[in-house]
């Protein structure tokens, strides 16, 4: 069974996003990427959050990820079920994920064999 196991958001500031979260549910740091280590991600253990930098563009939720037993499987089923297909390879740019698809309305959905940090 497919489980939600990250949420990604976009925003103008990270630290502060990533202090709100860390104040205000406790949720802790568990990494860091990009280039200047702009790429915040927090945990409460169950789910990761990634803080992520807007650079200019619009501010809020970017895309959530499941976490499931095979990645190829679980693309197939999205696309019979109307999703499309995302890029056949993922920029090695911190994110965490094998693959992703969008869903029929273009919300683009990680896929995952999950969180390796």
């Amino acid at each position: 069974m497919a489980r939600i196991r990250h949420i990604a958001l976009l925003t103008q500031d990270p630290p502060k996003l990533a202090e709100f979260y860390r104040n205000s549910f406790g949720m802790k740091e568990v990494a860091r990427s990009g280039e200047k280590q702009d790429a915040i991600y927090l945990s409460d253990g169950h789910i990761n959050l990634a803080i992520l930098p807007a650079r200019g563009g619009p501010e809020g939720i970017y895309h959530f990820g499941f976490e499931v037993e095979n990645v190829e499987r679980a693309t197939r089923h999205a696309i019979e079920a109307g999703a499309s297909k995302g890029t056949e390879a993922l920029p090695r740019d911190g994110r965490f994920a094998e693959g992703f698809i969008r869903d029929p309305v273009g919300t683009r959905v990680d896929l995952s064999l999950g969180w390796k940090i």
